[in-house]
């Protein structure tokens, strides 16, 4: 019952995001941000962020839905399952920032929520999440709900690039999972955070980068860059130097910063390996898969014709494929990263 159950989830989830839209018009007007962008007599009225709110909101539900309540990378020990390297990978992170019961935290862009039930369940911590897709947001707070942690966390719908609902120093601690490499002027993003965590926090950033392997006159680096930016919503993909600037013109001070890629606790199984044909494989993991993936493709034109899915959900998924080509093409050219961890701090004075 449970594959029936999760389509069934899976459809109602689809029908409250798309809200009877017209999702194929959506996924093409998606489809040419780039090229938008490319037009210089168009940049000036162009907004990043709309983009990028666009980008959660179609394709959120079958992000969960493949990947599970925690949408972040991490690379996976022998034998263990995706699910439990996330859960390593976040303990590794409640870890770093050295969290102590009745903190505050801020979750940078949440998500559905899944790292901050865990950072609030196993740290005794109050986490505020900021999200600038109203459809994460709404299933953050309900499947906080559904884990009996609604008192510990809370979501507002806003953009990390201007967070006026709070006042200066107001956070304990901060964290940014994949959230950041989203900003279109990553300086102005760090400054905000920096606003809003109090003197001495610490702040924990997962960013997506082009490693030093990324060779900027080689066409196939070139056009593997472009795939993953035209997919994944990222107007720029900074490398590791980029970033410690960007942290440090904000103010921090940056402790540490590594690509945990491959290295993390022993971990040897490349994060991109889900996204790849692989042996044994069964449910959720099969899903994945570019046999999987273009499985699901199949199946969701037929529930489209049958109305059990929304029209136009076939085109997400066509999206979702695409982009996660460009995943597994940058991280085997090992250009490409989702794993540049780093810990900042915001000074005692400043």
């Amino acid at each position: 019952m449970r594959p029936v159950r999760q389509l069934r989830d899976l459809s109602n989830g689809l029908k409250a995001a798309f809200d009877g839209s017209n999702v194929v018009r959506r996924v093409q007007d998606f489809e040419g941000w780039t090229d938008k962008v490319s037009h210089q007599d168009f940049e000036a009225g162009y907004d990043h962020t709309r983009t990028v709110e666009e980008y959660y909101n179609l394709c959120s539900e079958f992000m969960v839905w493949g990947w599970g309540e925690s949408l972040h990378f991490v690379p996976l020990a022998p034998g263990e399952s995706l699910e439990d390297a996330k859960i390593r990978h976040q303990q590794l992170m409640i870890s770093k920032l050295e969290l102590r019961p009745g903190m505050t935290i801020l979750d940078i862009g949440c998500g559905t929520g899944g790292p901050m039930r865990r950072v609030a369940r196993e740290a005794g911590v109050r986490v505020v999440g900021v999200n600038i897709s109203e459809v994460q947001c709404n299933n953050a707070r309900r499947l906080n709900a559904a884990a009996g942690l609604d008192d510990m966390t809370d979501c507002l719908v806003c953009s990390f690039m201007e967070m006026s609902a709070f006042e200066d120093e107001t956070f304990d601690r901060g964290y940014a999972i994949e959230s950041t490499c989203h900003a279109a002027d990553k300086v102005a993003a760090f400054a905000e955070i920096y606003r809003v965590l109090k003197p001495g926090a610490l702040f924990w950033g997962q960013e997506m980068c082009m490693t030093d392997l990324f060779d900027p006159g080689d066409d196939r680096h070139r056009a593997i860059k472009r795939e993953l930016m035209h997919g994944i919503a990222l107007k720029e993909i900074a490398t590791f130097p980029e970033v410690n600037r960007a942290l440090e013109t904000a103010g921090f001070e940056v402790m540490e910063g590594s690509d945990l890629a491959g290295v993390q606790q022993g971990a040897i199984t490349p994060w991109y390996q889900p996204m790849e044909p692989r042996g044994r494989l069964l449910g959720g993991a099969f899903r994945r898969t570019p046999m999987g993936r273009k499985a699901v493709m199949w199946g969701s034109r037929m529930a489209e014709c049958l109305g059990v899915l929304p029209k136009g959900s076939t085109e997400v998924v066509r999206l979702l494929d695409r982009t996660a080509s460009a995943y597994v093409a940058g991280g085997r050219a090992g250009i490409f990263t989702p794993l540049y961890c780093f810990v900042a701090r915001r000074p005692l004075r400043g």
